[in-house]
């Protein structure tokens, strides 16, 4: 019988009301194995599209190559962009096509369009809920309280930004397989963008962290 290795993480995203905010830890597990401290787990795959990946990395590696591969096509073909529903229904088409020998990995899909901001979550089974907010991997128990107890539907994004690293920083502390250090993207009106490591640092700071 193939043996498959646990792996953690904890990733999050929470839609605001201008715009998208999106958190992961950096630690990449195998059992009990920490295998790398900084490893990505939030790919832009668009300006105005971007997802957060959970379990086994080959499995996301290949959706993600293959969902960038699709995108490509769709806009040259037919010169005009996917909303961020279309690529969360095509991953999410994938996944079930595959619900035999499924693609060991949860994944939320978030981002801007015409209808606005948007944030799906996808199970391994390819099923979608769109939401305010959604969290993926180990430490997605932790995190969702925070989430739960502080969220309003009209935070801003710098609001959005310390929810975001309260609540992964939570999880970071209770989660063994989520922890190292941290990253955090906002979606808005310009597009996507990574705080920088001096804007992480403002926010625990403002969070009463000491970095």
């Amino acid at each position: 019988m193939r043996k498959v290795l646990s792996t953690g993480t904890t990733t999050l995203a929470l839609r605001c009301k201008d715009g998208v905010v999106l958190a992961a830890d950096t630690r990449v597990t195998a059992g009990y194995f920490i295998a790398h401290k900084q490893g990505r787990k939030i790919f832009s795959i668009r300006p105005n599209i971007a997802i957060t990946i959970a379990g086994v990395v080959a499995d996301a590696q290949v959706l993600l190559e293959q969902v960038r591969y699709h995108i490509n096509l769709f806009e040259n073909v037919y010169q005009k962009s996917l909303s961020v529903k279309a690529v969360a229904n095509y991953l999410s088409n994938i996944l079930f096509a595959h619900k035999l020998l499924p693609f060991i990995t949860e994944m939320i899909v978030a981002g801007k369009d015409r209808e606005g901001y948007k944030v799906y979550k996808l199970d391994p089974l390819g099923s979608i809920i769109e939401d305010s907010y959604a969290v993926s991997g180990s430490g997605s128990l932790v995190a969702i309280g925070v989430l739960e107890n502080r969220y309003r539907e009209d935070l801003t994004v710098e609001e959005g930004v310390k929810l975001a690293v309260d609540a992964l920083l939570a999880a970071m502390k209770r989660d063994i397989g989520s922890g190292d250090d941290f990253l955090v993207a906002v979606i808005d009106e310009k597009g996507y963008r990574e705080l920088t490591l001096e804007e992480r640092e403002k926010v625990l700071n403002d969070l009463g962290i000491r970095t």
